[in-house]
């Protein structure tokens, strides 16, 4: 059975820093692209950042140069290092596996930043 367990969000002032956590089982995750997308309320869902395989990584204009993306295949965890926090940043953060024709998701975490 596959999973993937989100795991690092919380509340934060702005200006802050958080790393959020996906963990992954029941793949091969150095196989797999993870992505982080995340969702406001009333708003649709974004991507944030995308980490490859290959270790590629891309960001959302909106993230760019405050967020890090980061794999450990041993762990079959990626990690999302989120700093200079603002306000709209405030989501649920879903992480995204996917390789091939096989794409999970995982539940979410809720990511608050207080302005």
């Amino acid at each position: 059975q596959v999973q993937l367990v989100e795991s690092g969000g919380g509340l934060v002032q702005a200006g802050g820093s958080l790393r959020l956590a996906c963990a992954a089982s029941g793949i091969i995750f150095s196989d797999y692209t993870i992505t982080w997308y995340r969702q406001a309320p009333g708003r649709q869902r974004e991507w944030v950042a995308v980490i490859t395989s290959g270790d590629g990584t891309n960001y959302a204009d909106s993230v760019k140069g405050r967020f890090a993306i980061s794999r450990d295949n041993a762990k079959s965890t990626v990690y999302l290092q989120m700093n200079s926090l603002k306000p709209e940043d405030s989501a649920d953060y879903y992480c995204n596996a996917q390789w091939g024709l096989q794409n999970y998701w995982g539940q979410g975490t809720q990511v608050t930043v207080s302005s």
